[in-house]
């Protein structure tokens, strides 16, 4: 496209272009917004090098004029979008890119990779969440997916309120907290069970974990508090029926006057089965397979369109898709969140055809007790300058932050698990 357009002579054509989900997947009620500050990080240094160059040039890929083009490749544009951690629903305008054609267009794989995995992620992670009750949860799903779909996991699972993550990386470049437990090798590689959790206590204190189903739950519960003492800080189990098995647990630790050891559970947990454990006597919850592919639904959706370019004259022209099943809505847009009275959520407001988002920051509160529309587009890249808050640790709590907020401005109704429709409805003026 960016070869053709260089030709056409189109490829400067000043345009606006949209990211944004037609439907919630499974039928969810919302959805949160996870990747933003990767993705600026990512777009702040994308770059054609020598080795791109010369391999596109060895296989024909485009011509002379567009290989020169790319190799002075800088993004120079404006980007809006809603703040990472936010709730979305269909329709809302998650990521608004200005810029020409060409440098707008050569970003959508980009964009669409990373927003529609790590928000599949958060909004996975925050059904999850929102079902605990207030239990931690640890982010453990490494070894269920790629080397780097891994770290972004981590850290969409983070932004969505889950405490810690199993994975080292993530904490070194994300500033997320770490966490880990011995695996069922570290126990077979002793000559007992014992000796197992004697090492390990021996290592990190009477504080650590000790998984105690290798062999027998009761038998390891048994051996756990005769090695560390009633002061041990958590057993792990991974197996079983655990509604029966953890209430088993937490009646034995007790009866042996490990009061204070908590009851940490695995082993292949999702939304729905940490809510059946709502009333089991269970202290924490690691969560690894569901989550890092999205609970069933590893993409988010989203699609990246132009909504708008200027003709010759200046002027914006909308322009949209109308296929069916597969329409768009053209022209610039912003967005606002209708809140009530009680500051919760009642509907997602889409203006189309605005002058568009202001590059100026958005800085929104509405005194208590009073109806309020919440601006929801904020700047994120102005005239290539990437808004450096949103980035690495400190943009990754403040996207969690963003998270809390917007998820008590959600109606109940949006932490029903059954499948639904969006919680509030999104509409166009």
């Amino acid at each position: 496209m960016v070869d053709a357009a260089i030709q056409s002579g189109t490829a400067n054509r000043e345009c606006m272009f949209e990211a944004f989900a037609r439907r919630l997947p499974n039928g969810r009620r919302y959805g949160i917004v996870g990747g933003t500050g990767r993705l600026l990080d990512l777009i702040r240094d994308f770059r054609f090098g020598d080795a791109e160059l010369d391999w596109l040039r060895a296989n024909n890929v485009v011509r002379p004029p567009t290989l020169d083009w790319l190799a002075d490749y800088s993004f120079a544009g404006n980007i809006w979008g809603y703040r990472e951690g936010d709730a979305y629903f269909p329709g809302s305008p998650l990521l608004q890119v200005d810029g020409t054609f060409a440098e707008c267009v050569v970003l959508e794989t980009i964009i669409l990779s990373v927003l529609n995995y790590d928000s599949a992620v958060a909004s996975a992670a925050a059904r999850m969440v929102s079902v605990s009750l207030g239990r931690p949860l640890a982010e453990m799903g490494s070894r269920r997916t790629s080397e780097y779909a891994a770290v972004a996991a981590a850290r969409a699972a983070y932004i969505a309120g889950f405490g810690s993550t199993s994975n080292l990386e993530a904490g070194r470049s994300w500033g997320i907290p770490t966490m880990g437990t011995a695996a069922h090798s570290f126990t077979l590689l002793h000559d007992s069970e014992e000796d197992a959790f004697r090492a390990q206590v021996d290592a990190f204190g009477a504080g650590t974990t000790l998984l105690v189903d290798t062999y027998n739950i009761e038998r390891g519960i048994e051996q756990a508090i005769a090695v560390a003492g009633t002061g041990l800080g958590s057993i792990r189990i991974d197996s079983g029926d655990l509604p029966t098995v953890a209430a088993a647990a937490r009646a034995q630790l007790d009866s042996l006057g490990a009061v204070n050891t908590r009851i940490t559970v695995t082993s292949d947990l999702d939304e729905f089965s940490i809510a059946a454990l709502s009333a089991s006597p269970v202290d924490a919850f690691g969560v690894g397979t569901s989550l890092v592919t999205g609970s069933g639904a590893p993409a988010a959706g989203m699609v990246y369109k132009l909504v708008a370019h200027k003709d010759d004259a200046g002027s914006w022209v909308s322009v949209a898709k109308t296929s069916a099943q597969k329409a768009s809505i053209g022209g610039r847009k912003n967005a606002v969140r209708r809140l009530d009275a009680s500051g919760t959520a009642r509907e997602e407001v889409v203006l189309v055809d605005d002058n568009g988002p202001s590059l100026d920051a958005v800085d929104w509160s509405a005194p208590a007790g009073i109806a309020a529309d919440r601006p929801l587009l904020v700047p994120l890249v102005i005239d290539g300058a990437v808004d450096e808050r949103y980035l690495g640790a400190a943009g990754t709590r403040l996207a969690r932050e963003q998270n809390a907020a917007s998820m008590r401005e959600l109606p109940l109704d949006a932490f029903r698990l059954g499948r639904g429709e969006a919680v509030i409805p999104t509409t166009y003026a």
